[in-house]
């Protein structure tokens, strides 16, 4: 198992930015796809982003590409987000997860979780 932690969320306007970070900790020698998942209130968790354990394949929802990019440092064991231009409808928790090797998009293939940080978009 790995441990998940993530950081770098606020309250910012519509337009702004901001970079999430997630860092691991336990079993990272593992190789590891890394995804950040959203959740809004009153609405089911939903895939945002997603980056292959090499680094070399991503993936986004059609409602943050070209706004969001994913990345990873695993000399830091600690994967990105960074999000510009920012919406309203951007507000979520965001979740940090993990799964061996490669990208899915459906919540339920991954087995770790970190514990969220909250993004709130003010228009």
């Amino acid at each position: 198992q790995v441990q998940l932690v993530e950081s770098g969320g606020g309250l910012v306007q519509a337009g702004g930015s901001l970079r999430l970070s997630c860092a691991a900790s336990g079993r990272t020698s593992r190789r590891y796809a890394m995804a950040w998942f959203r959740q809004a209130p009153g609405k089911e968790r939903e895939f945002a982003a997603a980056i292959s354990w090499r680094g070399d394949s991503t993936s986004y929802a059609d409602s943050v590409k070209g706004r969001f990019t994913i990345s990873r440092d695993d000399a830091k064991n600690t994967v990105y987000l960074q999000m510009n231009s920012l919406k309203p409808e951007d507000t979520a928790a965001y979740y940090c997860a993990a799964r061996p090797y490669t990208i899915v998009v459906e919540a339920r293939q991954y087995d770790n979780w970190g514990q969220g940080t909250q993004v709130t978009v003010s228009s």
